[in-house]
C-alpha cells in the first residue's frame, strides 16, 4: 500500500507530526545501525503505521495486513514506535520548571483509569490487583498534572487500578513534589477529595462531616474549588478523546505507560504546546 495512501487514515493528525515522528525513527535505526533494506517499511510508512493505532484505534491485525507485516513485526513496529515518542515526554523535574517558568497560578491534579482488557494478576488479600472498584473494570491508574486552562504536561507512569489516587500520587513521589513547589512559589494544586490528606500544598473540597453538615462558608468554598478544578478534566478528556488507542489498551497493562507518555508527546506536536 502506497504512503499516500496510508496517510488517509490520519487526516485528523498533521503531516508535520507524521514527520517528525518518522525522524525520531530514523534517528533511531542510525543509533541500533540497522542496514538499509533490512526493514519492510520505511520510516515515515512506519510512523503512518502507529498514528493509525494511535488516533484510529486500529487493530494490529488490521495495520499487518495492510502494510504486509506479520504479527509478530506489527506489535515490533508499534513498541519501536512508542518508545522513541514516549522518551521525549518530560519528567516531572522538568514539567514543573515549566510551570515555574511560565508563572501559573496553579496546577491541577488529577487520575484518571485507562481501561484495559481482563488481565490475571493477584494483588493483596486475593484481589485482582488491575480491577477498579470505582469505575468497574479493569484498568491502570495514571495521574495527570494540567495547568489552570486544562492543558496536560505531565503523566505519570502507570498503576494498578485498585489503587487510589492518593496512593498512586506518593508512589510517584507527587505529594512530596507539589507540596514542594506550593512552598516556595505559593503555587498550590488543586484537587478532589480524593486526595484528601495529600498536605499543604494541595487545595481540595471540604469534606462533609458523620452527622453534620457544611458551614455556609464550606460550602462556597466548595463551590469555588470545584469550579475552577472542573477545568481539569478536559485534560484527561483530551488525551481519550484526540487518541482511541487510549480509550481501551489490549497491550499488557504495563505498556500503559509508554502509551499516555507518547499519547502527550503527540498532543504537544499537535497544538505546537509545551505548557
Amino acid at each position: 500500500m502506497s504512503t499516500s495512501v496510508t496517510y488517509t487514515a490520519v487526516l485528523d493528525v498533521k503531516r508535520s507530526t507524521a514527520e517528525h515522528l518518522a525522524q525520531l525513527l530514523r534517528d533511531h535505526r542510525i543509533a541500533a545501525r540497522t542496514r538499509k533494506g533490512r526493514r519492510a517499511l520505511g520510516c515515515f510508512r512506519q510512523a503512518v503505521f502507529v498514528l493509525r493505532w494511535f488516533v484510529d484505534g486500529s487493530r494490529l491485525a488490521q495495520l499487518a495486513c495492510d502494510n504486509g507485516l506479520s504479527i509478530s513485526s506489527a506489535y515490533r513496529y508499534l513498541h519501536e514506535g512508542l518508545s522513541v515518542l514516549a522518551a521525549g515526554a518530560p519528567g516531572l523535574a522538568t514539567a514543573l520548571e515549566h510551570a515555574k517558568a511560565a508563572g501559573l497560578t496553579h496546577l491541577n491534579l488529577d487520575g484518571t483509569v485507562i481501561r484495559t482488557d481482563r488481565v490475571a494478576a493477584q494483588g493483596p488479600n486475593g484481589a485482582d490487583l488491575w480491577w477498579s472498584g470505582k469505575h468497574k473494570h479493569h484498568g491502570g491508574n495514571v495521574q495527570v498534572i494540567a495547568t489552570p486552562d486544562g492543558w496536560p504536561i505531565w503523566v505519570s507512569p502507570v498503576r494498578p487500578g485498585r489503587e487510589h489516587d492518593t496512593t498512586c500520587a506518593r508512589h510517584h513521589g507527587l505529594t512530596d513534589a507539589l507540596n514542594r513547589i506550593a512552598a516556595e512559589l505559593d503555587m498550590p494544586t488543586l484537587v478532589d477529595l480524593g486526595y484528601e490528606n495529600a498536605g499543604n500544598g494541595f487545595r481540595h473540597p471540604h469534606k462533609k462531616p458523620a452527622g453534620g453538615e457544611l458551614t455556609e462558608v464550606q460550602q462556597t468554598y466548595n463551590k469555588v474549588i470545584r469550579g475552577i478544578h472542573a477545568v481539569c478534566e478536559r485534560a484527561n478528556s483530551l488525551l481519550k478523546t484526540t487518541f482511541k488507542a487510549l480509550r481501551r489498551v489490549s497491550l499488557d497493562p504495563s505498556r500503559i505507560t509508554e502509551i499516555t507518555a507518547a499519547a502527550l508527546v503527540l498532543l504537544q506536536l499537535e497544538y505546537d504546546r509545551i505548557i
